[in-house]
């Protein structure tokens, strides 16, 4: 108990060290620039405060709890008894016996983007200036099925082995194509939600996984497999949320033509 709190006054520590920067630019800019008074100064310190110890915990809870949970999943998925059998070997790494795999990527890609804080954010935003035309859980929905087909990919290309620019050269091909047709409004709101989706809870379990993928695999390499999971949640949400975006239009205009 003693080593968890002492580990816990540490990551406190070096989140205020982290956050100090930040804090400093905000006030320096509203004293020194500006010259003005913030507003609601007391609010703005206990918020501050409030942000410290969240920050403080979650990072702790990710380091004691997430990213090993993140590793042991990918370890026991790939696990030569849990896929072919007790005793059994294979001679081949076939792509097929990974089926678990790919649906815990699935899985884990949904439900730590939908949590994620960074884009919970954003769509609050963008339901604000939009005038409740973007709804914060449609664009959610949709970041979400874009990391969990991302991640499910990015796993099938560690497992198959194949080169990673293949698919990262292939998919932003496809951003492309959609960003002449998508409609303006959505545009630049879909490359930031590939930004969002990088951050706290997302990157943690994504690159436990990856990792633990790369080690366990038979014949990958961590250092050159383990990584480019990342790449994967943040190209195929652009993808999924002009998706959304012209099926949206599409469904208006048949709708308006009937």
């Amino acid at each position: 108990m003693m080593e968890l709190l002492t580990h816990l006054f540490d990551v406190t520590l070096d989140t205020i060290l982290d956050i100090l920067p930040i804090a400093i630019i905000i006030f320096g800019f509203q004293f020194l620039i500006i010259r003005k008074p913030i507003p609601n100064m007391g609010k703005v310190i206990v918020g501050f405060i409030y942000v410290l110890i969240g920050l403080a915990f979650f990072l702790v809870g990710l380091e004691e709890a997430l990213f090993p949970l993140g590793e042991l999943m990918a370890q026991q998925l790939t696990d030569p008894d849990f896929i072919y059998g007790v005793g059994k070997v294979a001679e081949v790494v076939r792509w097929q016996d990974y089926k678990w795999v790919y649906l815990f990527a699935l899985a884990i890609g949904f439900s730590t983007t939908i949590a994620e804080p960074a884009l919970i954010a954003v769509a609050i935003k963008a339901n604000e200036v939009s005038a409740g035309v973007i709804g914060i859980n449609g664009l959610r929905v949709a970041v979400a099925i874009g990391v969990a087909f991302g991640i499910g990919l990015g796993t099938f290309r560690i497992v198959t082995g194949t080169p990673l620019h293949y698919y990262i050269i292939v998919g932003y091909f496809i951003v492309i194509i959609q960003t002449f047709y998508a409609p303006k409004m959505i545009i630049a709101l879909a490359y930031d939600s590939g930004g969002v989706t990088t951050s706290t809870v997302t990157v943690p379990l994504v690159t436990a996984l990856g990792l633990g993928l790369a080690t366990t695999i038979p014949g990958r390499s961590a250092i050159l497999d383990g990584f480019g999971l990342i790449a994967f949640a943040s190209l195929c949400p652009i993808i999924s949320v002009m998706a959304y975006a012209q099926l949206s239009e599409w469904r208006s205009r048949k709708n308006h033509n009937e």
